[in-house]
């Protein structure tokens, strides 16, 4: 599974920050975090919903000030993706959690790139521009004046943070003048959105239908909406799937009735790929999450072994990439599974 070819495209890069570099810069900056490593780690086991997840990602991320900080944040990602056989990643980033407090959108992406392109002989990364649909539309606006110089950088453009309360509608005008600056891709194409983790399917309704998104991030509770699932497997519309992060937020508990999403979505016939989404708050990287999935259901192994195939697959499949590009990645995965 580790050795596997595969792409993850949900992981924010914000929810790498491991408690070992964030007490390294904390020290740096003579911070004084208000708990232990060790009390850290053992809030960061349990989390009673989305909110109190968010809570304390957004705390931790004030250690993360300089260029340098920001590379060394992405370098740990890239090295762990390596290990875990991630070819190509897309990389979230929320440049409004840092710009609120003074940050500028210039630290981040330089640091965020320069890590990116000092690893790319190994292995292939993207930025994904993600707005905090906590905050408000002009915020997000805002942001894409800022990011415009960078569009060179960016690959595409993402909606996180709280779902509920905060529909996609919110962000259309956002969306729109992201593509206008260039910052969704060479095609303007390259749009995903959160939805469906904690809000009702209308809120993956209104991603695809007002925001244009091209993929969907979590969208387990599309579920619910036997409409909606005929839709998106009609269309190979892609599920990024995080479950060890649905597991950690009572999302699996609260509302699939405590079954796995991946297995629940793969027979439902979508198109679905396995990610991490914020590893060093819900224990595990992509290919342990994958493991941990697969596991969740007694089955031969050579049907475990098929479905692990047919998600590293669709990870390539619903990558925002050229045809010749995912032609690439598809016969290193052939490769390795004759092999």
């Amino acid at each position: 599974m580790r050795g596997l070819p595969k792409a993850e495209l949900h992981i924010h890069i914000e929810g790498t920050l491991e408690p070992s570099l964030q007490f390294a810069l904390a020290r740096k900056h003579g911070i004084q975090l208000p708990y232990t490593i060790e009390e850290l780690m053992q809030k960061r086991r349990d989390f009673a919903n989305l909110q109190e997840f968010l809570d304390l990602y957004y705390a931790g991320c004030d250690v993360l000030r300089t260029e340098e900080d920001f590379y060394a944040l992405c370098e740990e990602y890239l090295q762990r993706a390596v290990r875990d056989g991630v070819k190509y990643a897309e990389i979230f980033f929320d440049p409004q959690t840092h710009t609120t407090r003074g940050i500028s959108f210039s630290t981040i992406i330089t640091g965020l790139s320069r890590a990116i392109e000092a690893y790319r002989d190994t292995i292939e990364a993207k930025l994904i521009l993600s707005f905090l649909r906590h905050l408000s539309e002009e915020s997000a606006l805002e942001i894409v004046e800022q990011a415009r110089p960078y569009a060179h950088l960016i690959w595409g453009v993402g909606l996180d943070s709280g779902e509920l309360g905060n529909p996609a509608r919110k962000f259309k005008r956002a969306y729109e003048a992201a593509e206008k600056a260039g910052l969704c891709g060479p095609e303007g194409n390259n749009k995903t959105a959160h939805g469906g983790e904690e809000g009702d399917p209308s809120y993956v309704i209104e991603a695809l239908v007002i925001l244009h998104a091209r993929r969907i991030d979590h969208g387990v509770r599309s579920l619910e909406d036997p409409y909606l699932l005929q839709v998106l497997r009609d269309n190979r519309i892609p599920l990024t799937v995080c479950p060890l992060s649905n597991h950690k937020l009572k999302v699996v508990e609260r509302f699939l009735h405590g079954k796995d999403p991946v297995w629940l979505l793969h027979e439902a016939g979508l198109c679905i790929s396995v990610n991490s989404d914020d590893p060093a708050y819900f224990g595990d990287y992509v290919a342990g999450t994958m493991i941990g999935s697969l596991r969740a259901k007694p089955l031969p192994e050579d049907e475990v072994r098929a479905l692990a195939v047919t998600l590293a697959r669709n990870s390539f499949q619903s990558a925002f990439m050229s045809e010749d590009k995912r032609n690439h990645y598809l016969a290193l995965l052939d490769a390795y599974i004759a092999a």
